[in-house]
């Protein structure tokens, strides 16, 4: 019991940190983008979103799961963690000299400008430093102590922000990101190990690596397709719709995502540990689920809405915003999609804490295969909403995870969000309501306050929900 207690402290304590910094990072990020989008052209602001495609297979090819085994696994050893360490590190020091190599050939191949050759190396360097990480993350993580990670995050978030922001100023142009990413990398590096010191250790047990690869394999597996699904297919977008076109689509796919980025990507990160720690206890879990979604619909469904509503007129007032009008259809298919996709996340989440990663590589690989067919076909017929358009289709999959989910544990899904999304819905009316107003900052603020509104009173009167007496109840959840 005291065991399930401290379990529980810890996940609120981290949950909340989590969100004190997705909140803290959301509001630099949107300050920093608009500078960005402001002053960048959207040529330079697409070479950024195609490096930063490249991140996550550095990434992939540097773990194949044995950081996730570490988190999954009931009891660390020693030997396991100094095997993951030099594995990783063979792995990443083999990657970086591969990507030097083929510097020349990327630049080439996407008719990129001499600068863009700065920037990648950064990332490499950047990669490298990150993966020094790892091994006092996964302490942290372990423990269930996010609050410092958050802290790391916080800090790095900050530095990386401000040093953009200064810099776009500044006309430092793409060189702007390549000094970021540096001074990013070098002091979240130097914070994580004053926070959970580590002293790096070579060596490989063939006993310790079989045991993590058992896992991990397969759950790096998931993590491949996952690349091939979101990021590589960027790649193909930026040679396909062009750079600029591919700016669009990521400046759309950034704002309509972000309420996911925030929510459910922290939801996520304590979901896996936690589920992993009571994965036996299945009344527990089915439980769990429900207030998941519950919680998450409750968040996500009027963000969603405010923000299609919303979106344009905000557009319309930033200055030199104009030049992402485009952009803002692209957006309003995007944020369907997003919604739909938001309920997938759990279930994937908890099909891998409780061993059965199979079935979250089957549905990675339908999702992977449709991508790639649908994708390509959509944007051949519809140009640059192809891509959402194909987003849309295969966000409605959570319609065949539910009752996949149900064999597991026993939870309820419409009786959980239903109101939720009634109450954004209505709340949606009396937003759109307001914005015949004239365009100007007063009257947006007038539609954020009518439609928040709105939507606690739709939940109090309709459902008799109280929104303040429902956070109470999260954070006494038992």
């Amino acid at each position: 019991m005291a065991n399930q207690e401290n379990i529980k402290k810890n996940s609120i304590i981290s949950l909340l940190s989590l969100f004190f910094h997705s909140g803290y990072a959301a509001v630099l990020g949107l300050v920093a983008n608009l500078i960005l989008t402001i002053v960048l052209t959207p040529k330079i602001y697409g070479i950024y979103v195609l490096t930063l495609a490249i991140i996550p297979f550095l990434n992939f090819f540097s773990d194949i799961g044995l950081a996730a085994s570490l988190v999954q696994k009931k009891e660390v050893t020693d030997d396991d963690i100094r095997t993951t360490f030099t594995v990783q590190q063979i792995l990443i020091i083999s990657i970086i000299s591969i990507a030097f190599l083929l510097t020349p050939f990327i630049r080439d191949f996407y008719h990129l400008p001499a600068e863009s050759t700065y920037l990648f190396w950064a990332v490499l360097a950047s990669f490298f430093l990150s993966s020094l990480k790892t091994i006092p993350s996964i302490k942290l993580e372990r423990s269930i102590q996010f609050q410092k990670i958050v802290l790391v995050q916080i800090v790095e978030s900050t530095v990386f922000y401000a040093t953009i922001s200064v810099l776009a100023i500044l006309g430092f142009g793409l060189q702007t990101f390549t000094i970021a990413v540096l001074v990013r990398s070098l002091t979240g590096t130097i914070l994580m190990y004053s926070l959970s010191f580590w002293i790096p250790q070579i060596g490989i047990s063939k006993k310790s690596l079989k045991v993590l690869l058992s896992f991990g394999v397969p759950f790096q597996t998931n993590t491949f397709l996952s690349l091939i699904k979101d990021d590589l297919i960027l790649f193909y977008l930026g040679k396909v719709v062009g750079i600029e076109g591919l700016a669009y689509i990521g400046w759309a796919k950034r704002w309509a995502e972000s309420p996911i980025r925030i929510v459910m990507d922290n939801v996520s990160r304590i979901l896996f540990p936690v589920f992993a720690r009571i994965q036996t206890e299945k009344e527990r879990v089915g439980k769990l689920m429900g207030k998941i979604l519950y919680y998450q619909t409750l968040m996500l469904a009027p963000i969603f809405v405010g923000m299609a509503l919303l979106l344009d007129e905000v557009v319309q007032l930033i200055p030199k915003y104009g030049k992402w009008e485009p952009a803002i259809p692209l957006f309003y298919i995007i944020v369907i999609s997003a919604f739909f996709s938001s309920y997938s996340t759990p279930f994937t989440n908890l099909f891998n804490a409780v061993g059965k990663v199979k079935w979250t590589f089957k549905f990675m690989l339908y999702w992977t295969v449709m991508s790639w067919i649908s994708i390509p076909l959509f944007t051949n017929w519809f140009g640059l909403y192809g891509y959402p358009i194909s987003l849309v289709i295969l966000s409605l999959t959570f319609i065949i995870i539910i009752p996949i989910a149900r064999r597991l544990v026993s939870f309820e899904f419409l009786s959980n969000v239903t109101a939720p999304v009634i109450s954004s819905l209505i709340m949606g009316i009396a937003v759109f309501a307001t914005t015949y107003l004239q365009v100007n900052w007063m009257n947006v603020g007038i539609s954020v306050v009518t439609g928040a509104i709105v939507y606690v009173l739709s939940l109090q009167l309709i459902f008799k929900i109280q929104l303040v007496k429902e956070v109470k109840t999260f954070l006494k959840y038992e």
